[in-house]
This record gives C-alpha cells, structure tokens and sequence, in this order.
C-alpha cells in the first residue's frame, strides 16, 4: 500500500496527472514485490515452527544467521556452502527440512536481514535459558571459523550477538577460545588422526577452558560445568528443538574426551 502511495505523491509532484498514474503502477510493483519476500519468509517460519513456536524460532534463527554470517564476509563462498550443508546432515534434517533450512539460509544472505530482531525474537523465546543461547553461539562461531580464523566483520557481528544475548566480552572470548580448542580437537578424534601428544594436551585443555596448570578440583569443576551446559536431556527440557540433539550429544562427547586425556596423562 504504501507503495502506491508514495510512488504517487512522487509521480504527481513531477509530471502531475501522467506521474500520478505511473507512480501509482511502480508502487503496485514495488508492494507486489515486497508482499512476497514478506510471504515467503513467512513461509520458511511457519514450516520450522509446526514443530512448538519457541523451537521453530531457534531453527529458523540458526539458519538465517548463519547465511547473515557467511554474507557478512563479503561473498558466501564454497565452503560456507559446505559446512551448512555438512550441518544439516549432521543433524539429521529430512530432505523437506533441508529445503527450509537452504531457505533460510538464502534469507540471512539479503543484505537487509534483521538480525538484530531476529536474535531479539530467540532471545524472547529462550529467556532465562542461557545455555541454549550458547548453543546457538556456538552454531553460529562454526560457520564463522570455516576458512580456518574469524574474519574482523565476522567478530565484530559475533561480537554483537553475544552481547545481545547476555554474554560478557570477556566471556565470548573465552567460548570464542574454547569453540576454536574443540574443532581441532574433534577434528583428529573422529578422523582417527590425534596430533602429537604435547599439541593433544594444549586442545583438551584449551577446550575445557583451563591451563595445564590448574588444580584437579579446577579441573573437575571445568569439565562438570560443560557437560551440564550441553547436555542433551538438559538442554532438551529447555525447548531446544529435536533435530538439535544430536550436536549436543556430540559436543558432549568431545567434553569427554578432552577430560579423560587429561585424566588418563595426569595419572601417569
């Protein structure tokens, strides 16, 4: 509507009569266009969210964020495209779920996403749920970190996000640190190929977010942190949607890992 309207207060201000009439078809087309995008958008949220309101928010966010992350750079390279793809398998999507999820992403991509109102509506639909919110950081550092390191923009964004959802700098440092620990980590594990022992040690610690140095009540208190952070059963009375399970069950696992290396090393 308010495209026909101002396309003719404009075409009248100029050409009188033969504006009004031209600008009222650019605002036709202009309106058209945008009820569109707004359908289609729409279409993507309400597919995610057949499955509980707050969830549908949660997946529909993770998408569109990331395709807003992997944008931010500047063009969405091959490998963006590959660690979403990887993504969704990873998580189980069905091939209709894929489809949504590609939408989504392709969403995040357009250069006038909200994101700033999109992490406002997770944040509202997970308030007082902080470690669903760092799962969701977590998500988004993975598309961030898919060339190897943070590009500047991508950190000033994620940055952003953490603020917004009530995480300190000083603390997205620290998940920022603890996130880059664990893809090397899990990397080598689930290839089969850890890396030398001293190298292993640093990413098992740097993934519980201690030094080599730290006392076994540290050590313990550290590692029982995490696992409650990402536990599956825990995080799934929270709202987080199902076909998010799986990450934190293996996230968890990785938590394992890096804590029995340390244990079995320091028993040496």
């Amino acid at each position: 509507m308010w495209g026909k309207i101002l396309g003719a207060l404009f075409g009248m201000a100029i050409l009188r009569l033969p504006g009004l009439v031209i600008g009222l078809l650019l605002g036709h087309w202009f309106d058209r266009a945008l009820s569109r995008q707004f359908e289609h958008r729409g279409g993507f949220q309400r597919f995610f969210r057949a499955q509980g309101e707050a969830q549908g928010v949660f997946m529909f966010s993770t998408f569109a964020v990331m395709g807003h992350l992997a944008k931010s750079t500047g063009v969405v390279t091959p490998a963006h495209i590959r660690q979403a793809q990887h993504f969704m398998e990873q998580l189980g999507l069905s091939a209709a779920q894929q489809k949504e999820a590609q939408g989504a992403f392709r969403e995040g991509k357009a250069s006038q996403f909200p994101w700033r109102e999109q992490l406002q509506e997770l944040k509202g639909a997970y308030r007082n749920r902080p470690d669903v919110l760092l799962l969701f950081l977590e998500i988004q550092l993975g598309i961030a970190l898919v060339d190897g390191q943070v590009t500047p923009v991508q950190r000033t964004i994620l940055g952003q996000m953490a603020e917004m959802l009530d995480f300190s700098a000083l603390e997205f440092e620290q998940i920022l640190g603890r996130y880059e620990a664990e893809a090397r980590f899990s990397h080598r594990r689930q290839q089969g190929r850890m890396q030398p022992q001293p190298h292993r040690l640093a990413d098992a610690y740097a993934l519980l977010g201690v030094t080599a140095g730290c006392t076994e009540a540290s050590l313990k208190k550290a590692y029982k942190r995490l696992m409650a952070q990402h536990h599956p059963d825990k995080l799934a009375a929270q709202g987080l949607p199902a076909e998010m399970l799986e990450l934190a069950k293996q996230k968890t696992q990785d938590i394992q890992a890096a804590y029995t290396l340390i244990k079995e090393q320091r028993a040496r």
